[in-house]
Formats: structure tokens, C-alpha cells, sequence
């Protein structure tokens, strides 16, 4: 069993265009002994982009992460201080927040974000 978290990129591609994600990352979602997390960060991250008009995205979207079988994951304090103390090889808030998470919770991270290993966290290529 692996723990999974999804960069807001992954969890897109995995509902409208999962021909983007590599096989080993298709498999590990859809195997059903993995645990597979969605942050809340995420869908701030969504939520923003959207309202600016840089994405499109479901309104029902935490509907449709329960119907796939994904866990949401909540951010806390603990995760907001660790995404502050990290250091600055990555300035995106979005994804230090979800470096942050897989950190404190041992998750791997699913990205194309060739940046995130840099934080010496384990990943997983999406």
C-alpha cells in the first residue's frame, strides 16, 4: 500500500485528461490498495485560478474526489508552519503547502514539478 498525495495538476488530469499521466501514475491511482489524498490546498488552488480565469474546473469537485474513492486532506496549523520554514527553492505557495503535507503526513507526492524533489520528499513521476 502506498500513500499518495496529488499535485492540483495530477487531480486534474486524472479526471478530464488521464492520457497525461504516466502508466506508473494511472496504475497507483487506480489501484485500490492505495490511499490516495486531495488536499485543501488544492482546491484553493483551483479555486483561485478558476476565479481569475486561468482554468477551468467541476463545481462539484469535492463530490467527484469522494465518488473516486480519494481522501480530502485538511490543512493544519503543523502543515502551515512547515510550509514556512521550508526552504526557498520552490516560491509557489500552492506547492510548498503540499511539500509541507507529504512531509509531516509521509505521503508521496504524484508531480511533474521537477522542483519538488529538492525538498528530499519522496515522489512519485505523474
Amino acid at each position: 500500500m502506498t500513500r499518495l498525495l496529488l499535485d492540483t495538476h495530477v487531480l486534474l488530469w486524472s479526471l478530464a485528461e488521464p492520457s497525461k499521466l504516466s502508466t506508473r501514475a494511472r496504475e497507483a491511482l487506480e489501484d485500490a490498495d492505495n490511499d490516495v489524498f486531495v488536499s485543501a490546498v488544492t482546491a484553493w488552488e483551483i479555486s483561485v485560478k478558476r476565479a481569475k480565469g486561468r482554468l477551468t474546473a467541476p463545481d462539484n469537485l469535492s463530490e467527484i474526489i469522494e465518488k473516486r474513492g480519494f481522501t480530502h486532506l485538511p490543512l493544519n496549523f503543523h502543515h502551515a508552519e512547515q510550509a514556512g520554514n521550508l526552504p526557498l527553492h520552490h516560491r509557489d505557495p500552492f506547492d510548498r503547502f503540499l511539500i509541507a503535507q507529504a512531509q509531516i503526513e509521509g505521503l508521496v507526492l504524484v508531480t511533474r514539478d521537477a522542483r519538488i524533489p529538492l525538498y528530499g520528499i519522496r515522489t512519485m513521476a505523474a
